[in-house]
């Protein structure tokens, strides 16, 4: 699934999305692409458990595709 993250600027900024995702699920594959914007979660989490964990990050999520 991939969220579209407008605020996520920086390196710190997706270490804190991979933290808080990893801590809902240990075994979810993130991956931050600065330039878009955009966060690929594969995860057995539901879209709507990772976006709670990413604005647990401090972060605005919208999801853009499953």
């Amino acid at each position: 699934m991939q969220f579209n993250v407008p605020d996520m600027s920086c390196g710190h900024c997706t270490a804190a999305i991979e933290k808080s995702v990893k801590a809902a699920d240990p075994g979810a594959d993130v991956a931050c692409d600065l330039d878009t914007h955009r966060v690929s979660i594969d995860s057995v989490l539901a879209p709507e458990q990772v976006s709670a964990a990413i604005k647990d990050a401090g972060y605005d999520a919208q999801q853009v595709s499953a």
